[in-house]
């Protein structure tokens, strides 16, 4: 296994040799073969280790285990304990989501601080064997199916072609100590569960079942290949506008391909939709009918889908006063100076009788039942009937501002001015106000 391990460091994982490494140990067999292999590979490794007091003076047994090794071996280690429950319930996820988010946070803490290259984990054969079957009985696609990556950003895990039996067997014929998690043991996961009552059962019908799985990956990773080439060039189509706070699909390009569906799901499926038919209904919905998961929604607006966060910003209001040259907002920025004469006007700027504008002025997000008189108009227009007219999205709507002098709404911000205070030609003293992005 050592040689099988140099020649993966050799070819796959070359990038490692010369990079600073930390690698992530519990004390199980896992983690210390794989420090034991790095270091006869000669890497440049420290470790890290997480104490998540959920199993008493079990976990800090485990903890200690981990000093000696890294005394004995020449390594530097870095302990951490956690108050793992308590951040479960603060954050209502699970025990092990609970672990596995204070764990890697913490890793990349420490890479980031410490300029450590690549994060090492032990993950192996048989833990992407569980993780596929554990996302097969929960439901997936193709990505589910795929397994876990070797390398992941800076995530590698160099153990991952080998099987628990062949690092057993390294560890055993190399006399190397470890520490047994007793919780690996129970069946209370799923993960557990499926390790000593699934996975003996498909071994037992395909001795070679490791083997097996990992052509079984490979041909998966290569079909995602394709898929991802289809849906990229599905992608380049349909995005028609891409900011900060949405991107725009075109319909229409979701109604050429084969299988709708399939390609909304893909497109979508990591912004946690999980309604697939309501999203597919959205391509022929009326305008303004949205799919909302908890962290996105996806709008229908005439020919087009806007993604875009679930929550609108929620944004302070902000007083200007008279002499004010510059204000900073959300969209930009508003510049005032007083003018000699008018020019030719544009959405982005308004010209407004100083006279009738009473400072200090308010720059806020309108509000229901709010009204202007829009310029070119003699009637009151609410602002509402006013977007809706202009064909304005969703989000274009909860996004707009409103500059206010007293009780007047004087400039919808990048659309249109109130009549009643536009200057004219004839107007003595003109303020111009200009929004830049």
């Amino acid at each position: 296994m050592l040689d099988a391990f140099n020649s993966i460091l050799n070819n796959e994982l070359s990038f490692l040799r010369d990079k600073r490494l930390l690698v992530a140990i519990s004390g199980g067999i896992d983690s210390v073969v794989l420090t034991q292999l790095c270091l006869k590979a000669h890497l440049d490794l420290t470790l890290a280790h997480c104490n998540f007091k959920l199993r008493g003076a079990e976990s800090d047994a485990d903890e200690s285990f981990v000093k000696d090794l890294a005394d004995n071996l020449g390594l530097e280690v870095f302990i951490q304990g956690f108050n793992t429950e308590k951040y479960m319930t603060q954050n209502k996820v699970s025990l092990q989501m609970a672990a596995r988010e204070l764990r890697y946070k913490w890793f990349q803490e420490l890479s980031s601080q410490l300029h450590f290259d690549y994060i090492l984990t032990a993950h192996h054969a048989d833990d992407n064997l569980e993780t596929f079957l554990i996302n097969f009985t929960r439901g997936t696609g193709i990505n589910g199916l795929t397994g876990i990556p070797i390398l992941n950003e800076n995530i590698v895990r160099p153990l991952l072609p080998f099987s628990r039996d062949e690092i057993l067997q390294l560890a055993t014929e190399s006399g190397w100590n470890w520490r047994e998690d007793t919780s690996n043991k129970s069946r209370k996961y799923l993960r557990n569960k499926l390790r000593h009552e699934v996975v003996p059962i498909l071994k037992a019908i395909n001795p070679n079942l490791i083997g097996s799985f990992q052509s079984t990956i490979n041909n998966l990773n290569e079909t995602g290949d394709i898929v991802e080439e289809s849906l990229n060039a599905v992608a380049k189509r349909a995005i028609t506008h891409l900011d900060d706070n949405e991107i725009h699909y075109k319909v229409s390009e979701f109604k050429k391909v084969n299988n709708s569906r399939a390609y909304l799901h893909e497109m979508f499926k990591d912004y946690g939709f999980t309604e697939w038919d309501d999203v597919l209904n959205l391509l022929d919905a009326k305008s303004g009918k949205y799919v909302e998961s908890e962290s996105h929604r996806l709008i229908k607006h005439r020919e087009v889908l806007i993604l875009t966060d679930v929550n609108p910003p929620v944004f302070r209001s902000i007083t200007i006063k008279e002499g004010d040259e510059c204000i900073l907002f959300p969209h930009g920025q508003l510049k005032f100076n007083k003018i000699q004469a008018l020019r030719k006007t544009k959405k982005s700027e308004v010209y407004l009788d100083e006279n009738k504008v009473e400072f200090p002025l308010v720059l806020r997000i309108w509000k229901a039942g709010d009204s202007f008189v829009p310029s070119g108009m003699s009637g009151t227009k609410k602002i509402s009937k006013f977007l809706k007219d202009e064909k304005c999205s969703l989000t274009e709507k909860e996004r707009t501002w409103v500059l206010c002098s007293g009780n007047d709404v004087i400039w919808v911000v990048g659309k249109r001015a109130n009549n009643k205070c536009v200057a004219t030609s004839d107007t003595e003293s003109i303020l111009h106000i200009q929004l830049e992005a």
